[in-house]
């Protein structure tokens, strides 16, 4: 856990590029005025961590980045999902509220508390939240008057075996699961996805999460903004929870940039 700003980063792409990566749950750092409100000891918040972190999603984007093409731009969030959850409404749309996780977490991937039910999140929204929003909306306008269009792809992991947080644990857990939005995944872009992800395992469709992050400037409005979700089991390519990456990294960035490719022109 570090004070190391920026709470995120724009690493630009090529001009022609309509592509971000987006890498929303990869950081484990918490600036200290925000750990404070949380109730864990040090020892339990290393282990939500472990669960609750997207480990080694951000070098899988740099290094897909890298072997592409037509370089993608990527937006990584440089704090942890802990401090707020970039992905999350803000407001009762959300159904993670049911389970304490919100914009605002306050209970653990174990339902334990996180912080105190009475947490106003409003100060960590401002802070946090808006900011990244506005970034990720400019992101995408600015790839629209570029390009013409924008094809946002989300950067998750996920683990074998279902935490109790999970509203939809039950159903089938490949080895990358491809999140869509009925709007916004166009036939072409899941196509791409399967054939991309194929030497990775089994492939599924929202499940054991579903959905594809679109800024709400563009959601349901802007259908040139195309957006899928990469899930990818995380049994696949490291060491659960928390380890170290393995050999099935390589391969990961190898298909998420054949993906890139092919979605690039």
């Amino acid at each position: 856990m570090t004070d190391a700003p920026p709470a995120f980063e724009l690493l630009p792409g090529a001009a022609r590029s309509p592509v971000i990566l987006h890498v929303p749950h990869s950081s484990r750092a918490i600036p200290a005025d925000v750990r404070a409100g949380i109730v864990l000891g040090d020892a339990a918040l290393e282990r939500e961590l472990d669960h609750m972190t997207d480990a080694h999603t951000a070098e899988l984007a740099g290094r897909a980045s890298g072997r592409a093409v037509r370089t993608p731009w990527r937006v990584v969030n440089r704090t942890s999902r802990l401090v707020v959850d970039p992905e999350r409404f803000p407001d009762e749309r959300e159904e993670m509220t049911a389970v304490g996780m919100g914009a605002v977490y306050t209970r653990t991937s174990h339902r334990a508390v996180l912080r105190p039910a009475d947490t106003d999140p409003r100060p960590l929204v401002e802070r946090y939240f808006r900011p990244y929003a506005r970034a990720m909306t400019e992101a995408v306008a600015d790839r629209l008057a570029a390009t013409g269009r924008a094809v946002i792809v989300d950067v998750h992991s996920y683990p074998a075996e279902a935490l109790p947080y999970e509203l939809h644990g039950g159903g089938p857990r490949p080895a990358v699961c491809l999140g869509t939005d009925a709007f916004h995944t166009p036939p072409g872009l899941l196509a791409a996805a399967h054939a991309a992800f194929e030497p990775c395992g089994d492939t599924g469709l929202d499940s054991p999460f579903g959905g594809a992050y679109v800024p709400l400037d563009f959601h349901g409005k802007r259908p040139e903004v195309h957006a899928l979700m990469v899930e990818i089991r995380r049994d696949t390519y490291m060491s659960e929870p928390g380890g170290p990456a393995g050999p099935g990294l390589s391969r990961l960035a190898g298909a998420l940039a054949a993906l890139v490719d092919a979605v690039s022109d």
